[in-house]
């Protein structure tokens, strides 16, 4: 009996260390990081800026039927908590429990690029580039978990500068300012999945053409869109 419920709580634990994960990354049409989703258990989206804000969370009743196209959540109706007004002044009115998920912000006496940001979400700690290093990826999210998040430095061609660059050993590449204009900046490719897009001489110019809009690529699922 004591080795089942041994057993058990090790179950409990492992799901909730493996419950938190990057779910999802949004690059929009123009290259640029729209969200990324950490999900956590009971189908809970938390979306973060590439800063790492949170920019809303909630309960995606999609999950397990279909691609969540639109980011339609709806309100979580489980334990939600906050930090009180009694807490460190970074942390005042911030989420603090969605659920059993525990989320931590850095304090205020930590270095000020830092204080008032997202630290951890359950397991997952989150890492940020500083104010002395790039200065187009200052601010910009390190690590999530175990996952290295790069960003093309201010050296890079100034159409790539601030872009998503890898995340984990996934690579990222765009078309360069020198391509067709209807599809310069976009996606070229994810990994090994690569995109292509209608010229600006062809029809439904800029949209497209090879690819598929949600891919998935070293564990991370990637959704590209249009627009």
């Amino acid at each position: 009996m004591k080795k089942i419920f041994l057993v058990s709580v090790t179950l409990v634990l492992c799901m909730a260390v493996f419950s938190q994960r990057i779910s999802k990354i949004t690059i929009t049409g123009t290259g640029m990081v729209n969200d990324i989703v950490v999900g956590l258990d009971e189908n809970i989206q938390v979306y973060l800026s590439k800063e790492g804000q949170i920019t809303k969370w909630g309960f995606d009743r999609f999950i397990g039927y279909q691609e969540n196209y639109n980011d339609y959540l709806e309100p979580y109706v489980g334990r939600v908590e906050y930090y009180s007004a009694n807490e460190d002044a970074a942390l005042r009115g911030k989420v603090k429990y969605i659920g059993r998920t525990l989320l931590t912000y850095y304090p205020s006496y930590e270095m000020e690029s830092l204080r008032g940001k997202l630290k951890s979400i359950g397991s997952l700690n989150m890492g940020y580039y500083l104010a002395f290093d790039d200065k187009a990826m200052a601010g910009s999210l390190k690590t999530i978990g175990q996952q290295t998040i790069a960003w093309y430095a201010s050296y890079e061609n100034e159409g790539l500068r601030g872009k998503l660059k890898a995340v984990g050993p996934t690579s990222i590449a765009y078309y360069g300012s020198f391509e067709d204009k209807a599809f310069r900046g976009k996606i070229k490719s994810i990994g090994s999945n690569n995109f292509i897009y209608y010229s600006s001489s062809e029809q439904y110019s800029g949209s497209m053409k090879s690819g598929a809009s949600f891919v998935t690529a070293n564990g991370v699922k990637f959704y590209v869109r249009n627009y």
